[in-house]
């Protein structure tokens, strides 16, 4: 007895001790080290134990659990009565395990590597889902207030159970089970959503009649509807009969729930969801102890610190939250821009937070260091900023509207406050929305009874209304419409925008709020230990019970959720948001009203009264009539002398350390939520990729780069920021930051009596003038609020949570300040810690300096004597940046330069400049990164040489290596009597061709490149006078053509693989999948066509609708990190909603619209090569991380400290070299031929070839005249079964049949086809031919984001700098005059056959000579 209360004192956690194993158990393909291995589940029935693997445990040693001492007594001898813990190892010897994998021509993918490693794969071996099956959501009959949606069915479900609605809940799961076969995953998670609603409700409420009807839900519906129950509906159930049920009565229904688990393999499962607690898996094997080992029985402890005031130190220094000191120094005020809406005061407000301490209490009575203490309060405060800011704004309302009522302000006053205003505003829309929520009971009652539309409507709404309280609603409503209506009075905003806006911010808020109350429901839920329960659960299984479910806890199948995460991926329709922002918005309209006072035109009366706040109403805008909501002027006017506070915190940097992601939706801010990938809205298809491979462990390197670039810790340059306020306050434009009150002159007006065409030409200009400086006031603002989110953290220590693009680009999330924004914001920011210059971080911070300044294609040492033969110049910057010399003013990156000048000068005045302590991060970028990918991918030695992987004395500059062969090339045509070439002698730089060379390789359009030039050739060319014959559009084509020229030549082999990427692509996207083939044919039988004869098949078409609306597939790769991308672009339909407003019409993204086949086919070089530099970024964080270097990056640009710049660079050139080692091109080649497998595409010949004329024959003949290509696929799909048929007579009726595939394979090759039109352009150095160029002209403008791949935007302020550099589809429209005449294109288009290939891809184009491992030498591939 004594040895046994001892066993229990000792243990302190349920999966710290074993339990008593006298046959203790041993798996070893249950190594912790190989979770993160893949492979397929596979039954393992029984595995024995080696004898050499038990010696092989005898011999290691672990270290004691405890090591208190060597003193003991009887009653602690516990080690003698069990074994021991240092002979045990239960996970051990993976190799013995025969893994059916191993080493192949790709890597040994299933070996344990580092994160920094990367871990092969198979390519033949991919995750594949089947999306191309894809339809329009199930759609049923809408009855009792019920959407006909199938997927609004489950996001109402979810939001039914959010607010405890079960017995509506439970029709929506009988209504699902009407649109979902019995066996799919949407129906099985609609029935675990709803268990899980119940059992919370059950739990809180200990309702045995509700437990009841739960179990009958279980036995009785589920079974009817022939839904199998998995690891997550017996897990509920347990919960629920250990939490409401006691004594023999709760052990008969656990162990009845557990046999049946067991029987369907679920058991183990079901004990490794995060569902059962950890006291609930103490009873879990205290009940079933035949077949695991009891586990520890738990007392589980909370602990709530009180809120304590901060405190102030001696110095008058106020201490913060993060160990950073607040200097007490007066800042002066950001001298504000004046500017329309709501923004300014609102983010000002927002971040109060920073400077009013006193209103955030802090824990002191925490038994731990100050740091801890810091921490804890830093945790408080960003939680605050994520959880409370809309219940912040209710509360100012109401204070600023009791301080008018304490001094005797009447509320019809038209100098009210708009504060004041909001709170009265929000007190009777609180009341409205009770109102509407009342009649939606009402209506949810005698749903059988009222069929009116308005009803119908009020059911379909009513859960999502019930998500927050009805005062948040309110408050979220009125902020929501207050920001989208910040135009003018006169104009208004569309109602469509507004109304889908709070829709979304509802939703937003909503969910927010869910995961909030998740993180508080332990009084349900219970604690769950945080430690890994895959191996803490080998520990209590017994022997006899090893079954597929032990595999699938390695293979990661284990982690299901609680039901809620499925429910969270659903994203509220547009329609859906767009009738909840409808709703409130009219009762906002009702709500809403300001007093106006107005003078009596007779008798001079002052006359007050309440009229609407905000108007519907309809405006014609370029022949069509939008509904727009409009502000009434004296609001409008009180919004620009008082802006309203609005909700702007939760997208501000993170004053602690991001959350680490686990998953897509787990990870970033602490509670804000935020998704691991920027999917476009509707794109269902990448999430389902990334939870398969997250699933399996593949996304782990992916996260882990997020992480590394998250926990990079950073603080506000004090130095630069004085220099940037007191610039900004001067109101002058200084160092890019345009003038308060910017000279901005317009062209003079021509005469009228002067030609039409020249006054199209000023018209032109006069638009160019204004786009530019309405440019320029968009981008002061946009520094205004950068500006004023610096100011706040001056005194923080903070961080960018990170997330990815589809491809895998890292982009930091708080959109103001961060290091990806332009060069004021970069030189705002230092690492927030320090590390000394040491031996080579002086030389380091001197070429960074070069660098910013733009002398930065010279040689290193070049580049330190630069810096040395200015420094007088530098010091001056750093002591008089303003009054001084202003050399800094030069630089190509002012900000940052002046940021180098003032480390530099403060590292040579230290004593000893080696021991200084640098925060400056030292930039080390790519030298046209896309092209280095492109010459490694292809091996030209010559292209590798211009992009320095080549070890070189100097830096290469292939912009420089391009503007001379340009300016050769022009020099030859000017000799030989070229108007054109003669003008441009001498005026091509390096300036005008470097953006077109460095977009080519991103695919960027003729008409793209053209308008690039033209822009450089406008400043270089000032004064040059345009004529019909001469003009800038020609001389900008001469120069395109030359620069085309040249890239072609250099990167021969990059082209050649830019090509073979386009081709790819170009059958993906018009191809149909194995399983589209199937359904055709089933589809064709269940008409009674059994057999695919051409007498059979009749000459109709087999399916209806648009021509292409067949094709599905979409581009999906896998990168070297093994992060599946699927490109997101597809065909949208818009269609009309009906709100209680109007009707309106939305464009929503659906997995069942068609493929775009031009966005997907030029879209897929620039994004496969994005993702290969996105993996080196993530494969150098990691790395960085793991050495002890700071990392930040931006995109081809990585940061660290001055003293690690060269342990980086190596690190760079070795994750480089390792990922272009793996062959990547014949991979890709690998993966698709395994993706794609089975399919079939529709390929073009031109129709006057030789093969052309004979399938043009061919189809003349009685069996196939009139045919149709569609019924040809069929045929042709026989044909093959034939040919792969084990019969021999079968393969000869195969060989004998004459279709066109048969036709071209025998005839022809893949070199007859005809090439898709949309690869006449795209290739690295393309010329079009004349048709493709005026096809491009005619079709496309400058700014179509189709013209050339961009990225998404980092921040809200993208398109500042879009208009700021004068990129105007107006100001820059194709002249007239620059268009050579020509046929219409469709006249000039030779004819094509269209007929049915297997989908087969083209070789893999021959890699050329260069070494990549000659990049280890090269010191400038990162300088």
């Amino acid at each position: 007895m004594l040895v046994r209360a001892a066993r229990r004192k000792a243990r302190h956690d349920v999966f710290n001790h074993l339990g008593p194993l006298p046959e203790p158990l041993f798996l070893s393909w249950l190594c912790p080290a190989q979770l993160r291995f893949q492979t397929r589940t596979r039954r393992a029935a029984t595995i024995a134990v080696k004898p050499a693997s038990v010696e092989a445990r005898k011999d290691r040693v672990a270290t004691p659990l405890s090591s208190k001492g060597t003193r003991r007594s009887l009653s602690t001898a516990v080690a003698e009565q069990e074994p021991s813990f240092k002979e045990y190892v239960p996970f051990e010897g993976l190799s013995s395990l025969n893994t059916q994998h191993g080493s192949g021509a790709y890597g040994n993918w299933d070996e344990p590597k580092a994160l920094s490693e990367l871990k092969g794969f198979d390519p033949s071996t991919p995750i594949i889902l089947n999306h191309s099956l894809n339809r329009k959501p199930p759609r049923l009959r809408g009855d009792r207030g019920l959407s006909n949606n199938a997927a609004e069915l489950r996001t109402t479900l979810e939001a039914c159970l959010r607010v405890g609605r079960i017995e509506r809940a439970s029709v929506l799961v009988k209504g699902l089970a009407r649109a979902y076969a019995h066996d799919s995953k949407e129906l099985l998670d609609s029935h675990n959503q709803y268990l899980r609603g119940a059992v919370t409700h059950i739990i809180r409420h200990r309702d045995e009649v509700a437990l009841k009807a739960a179990q009958k839900w279980f036995e009785v519906e589920m079974k009817a509807r022939g839904v199998e129950p998995d690891a997550t509906t017996y897990a509920l159930l347990i919960k629920a009969s250990l939490q409401t049920l006691q004594g023999p009565k709760a052990e008969r229904t656990v162990r009845r729930y557990i046999d049946l688990a067991s029987h369907s393999d679920h058991d183990i499962e079901v004990l490794n969801l995060p569902i059962l607690s950890d006291a609930e898996l103490f009873q879990v094997t205290r009940i079933c102890s035949t077949k695991y080992y009891q586990a520890d029985e738990i007392v589980e402890e909370t602990f709530n610190p009180e809120p304590v005031a901060s405190t102030t130190s001696s110095n008058g220094v106020l201490q913060g939250s993060t160990g950073v000191s607040r200097d007490s120094r007066l800042v002066p005020e950001v001298r504000p821009m004046e500017q329309k809406g709501l923004g300014l005061t609102a983010l000002k407000k927002s971040l109060s937070i920073f400077s009013d301490l006193t209103a955030m209490p802090s824990p002191n009575n925490l038994q731990g260091t100050q740091e801890e203490n810091d921490k804890t309060l830093a945790q408080m405060r960003q939680q605050r900023m994520e959880e409370d800011a809309v219940d912040s704004a209710i509360e100012r309302w109401r204070e600023e509207n009791e301080k008018l009522r304490k001094i005797g302000i009447n509320s019809l006053l038209q100098t009210k406050p708009i504060s004041a205003l909001l709170w009265d505003w929000h007190g009777i829309l609180t009341s409205l929305i009770e109102e509407e929520i009342k009649h939606i009971d009402e209506a949810e009652v005698n749903a059988h009874k009222n069929k009116g539309q308005a009803n119908h409507e009020r059911c379909r709404i009513g859960p999502y209304l019930r998500c927050l309280s009805p005062e948040k609603l309110s408050a979220v409503t009125i902020l929501a419409a207050m920001a989208t209506t910040k135009l003018d009075a006169s104009n208004g905003a569309k109602l469509a925008v507004v109304i889908i806006h709070i829709g979304s911010t509802i939703q937003d808020e909503a969910l927010a709020e869910s995961i909030a109350n998740d993180h508080t429901d332990n009084d349900v839920w219970g604690n769950i230990s945080a430690g890994d329960r895959q191996q803490k659960l080998a520990n209590l299984i017994k022997r006899g019970q090893i079954s597929d479910s032990l595999t699938k806890l390695v293979s990661g199948k284990d982690k299901t959720s609680l039901g809620t995460q499925a429910g969270r991926d659903l994203q509220w329709s547009k329609e859906l948001k767009a009738k909840m922002g409808a709703v409130m918005t009219s009762l906002l309209i009702k709500a809403a009203k300001i007093p106006v006072t107005r003078e009596h035109p007779e008798t001079a009366e002052k006359i007050t009264q309440l009229q609407p706040a905000f108007y519907h109403n309809y405006q014609y805008r370029r022949g069509k009539k939008y509904g727009m909501l409009t502000t009434n002027t004296v609001l409008y006017e009180k919004m620009k002398a008082e802006p309203v506070r609005g909700v702007l915190a939760k997208h501000l940097p993170m004053i602690v350390e991001p959350k680490k992601w686990s998953s897509l939706n787990e990870g970033g801010y602490l509670v804000y939520p935020v998704k691991a990938m920027r999917v476009t809205p509707g794109s269902q298809i990448q999430r389902h990729y990334l939870n398969a491979a997250t699933e399996r462990g593949d996304m782990d390197q992916v996260f882990a780069g997020l992480d590394v670039l998250a926990k990079t810790p950073w603080i506000i340059n004090r130095g630069v920021f004085d220099v940037v306020l007191e610039a900004w306050n001067s109101g002058k434009a200084i160092a890019k930051i345009p003038a308060e009150h910017p000279d901005v002159s317009y062209p003079p007006e021509p005469a009228p009596s002067e030609d039409h065409r020249v006054r199209q030409r000023w018209l032109r200009k006069v638009k160019y003038v204004e786009s530019q400086k309405n440019g320029l006031h968009s981008q002061r603002c946009f520094n205004n609020f950068q500006l004023e989110v610096a100011r706040a953290f001056l005194n923080e220590r903070f961080y960018f949570p990170h997330n990815i693009d589809f491809r895998g680009r890292a982009y930091p999330i708080p959109p103001y300040l961060n290091h990806m924004a332009a060069d004021n914001c970069r030189g705002l920011l230092m690492f927030a810690d320090g590390k000394e210059l040491g031996a080579v971080g002086m030389m380091w911070l001197k070429v960074h300096l070069a660098n910013v300044f733009g002398y930065d294609k010279a040689s290193l040492k070049q580049r330190e004597e630069f810096t040395m033969e200015h420094l007088q110049d530098i010091y001056d910057s750093a002591a008089n940046s303003l009054g001084g010399k202003r050399w800094w003013l030069k630089a190509e990156d002012p900000w940052q330069c002046l940021a180098a000048c003032i480390e530099l000068k403060s590292a040579l005045e230290s004593p000893d400049p080696s021991k200084f302590v640098s925060h400056l991060p030292i930039h080390q970028d790519g030298t046209c990164n896309g092209l280095q990918h492109y010459a490694a991918l292809g091996g030209d030695a010559w292209g590798a040489k211009q992009v320095n992987l080549e070890p070189g004395d100097k830096p290469a500059d292939i912009y420089t290596s391009v503007a001379e062969l340009v300016k050769e090339a022009i020099a030859v045509d000017a000799a030989k009597g070229d108007e054109a070439a003669q003008i441009l002698v001498g005026k091509v730089t390096r300036k005008v061709v470097k953006t077109t060379v460095m977009t080519n390789v991103y695919g960027v359009t003729w008409s793209g490149a053209r308008a690039q030039v033209r822009k450089q050739l406008e400043d270089v060319i000032p004064n040059f006078q345009e004529t019909p014959t001469m003009n800038y559009g020609l001389l900008s084509q001469l120069v395109v053509r030359k620069i085309f020229s040249s890239l072609s030549n250099m990167f021969r082999g990059a082209h050649d693989i830019q090509q073979w990427l386009g081709e790819c692509a170009n059958r993906i996207s018009m191809s149909l999948t194995m399983e589209q083939l199937d359904r055709l044919e089933t589809e064709v039988n269940d008409k009674g066509m059994t057999a695919p004869k051409p007498s059979k098949l009749g000459k109709s078409k087999i399916e209806a609708g648009s021509d292409d609306a067949r094709f599905m597939s979409t581009v999906v790769w896998t990168t070297p990190l093994r992060m599946p991308v699927v490109q997101p672009y597809r065909n949208t339909i818009t269609r009309q909603v009906q709100t209680n407003l109007q009707r309106i019409s939305i464009s929503e993204h659906r997995q069942a619209d068609p493929i775009s086949k031009r966005r997907q086919l030029q879209g897929f070089p620039p994004n496969f090569i994005h993702s290969l530099d996105a993996t080196h970024m993530i494969l150098s964080a990691i790395k960085c991380d793991e050495v002890g270097l700071a990392f930040a990056a931006v995109h081809d640009s990585f940061w660290t400290h001055a003293a690690d710049v060269p342990t980086m660079n190596a690190i760079l050139r070795d994750a480089f070299v390792r990922m272009h080692s793996e062959g990547i091109i014949n991979r890709l080649g690998a993966e698709f031929e395994a993706r794609y497998k089975g399919s079939m595409y529709r390929a073009n010949v031109l129709a006057d070839s030789p093969v052309g004329l004979k399938i043009a024959q061919t189809r003349k003949k009685s069996d196939y005249k009139g045919l149709g290509t569609d019924n040809e696929l069929l045929i042709e799909r026989k044909r093959l079964k034939l040919l792969q048929s084990d019969d021999p007579a079968q393969q000869e009726e195969g060989k004998q049949m004459i279709t066109p595939a048969s036709i071209f394979m025998e005839a022809a090759n893949d070199q007859d086809l005809a090439p898709a039109d949309e690869l006449v352009e795209m290739g690295l150095g393309d010329m079009p031919t004349r048709n493709a160029k005026l096809k491009a002209n005619q079709t496309l403008e400058v700014g179509d984001e189709d013209n050339i791949e961009i990225d998404e935007p980092i921040f809200d302020g993208a398109d500042v700098m879009k208009n700021l550099a004068g990129i105007s589809n107006d100001a820059l429209d194709v002249d007239e005059n620059d268009m050579v005449k020509q046929e219409p294109y469709r006249q000039l288009a030779k004819r094509k056959v269209k007929i049915w290939l297997p989908l087969t891809f083209p070789p893999v184009p021959q890699k050329g000579d260069f070494d990549i491992s000659r990049l280890r030498e090269s010191q400038y591939f990162f300088s």
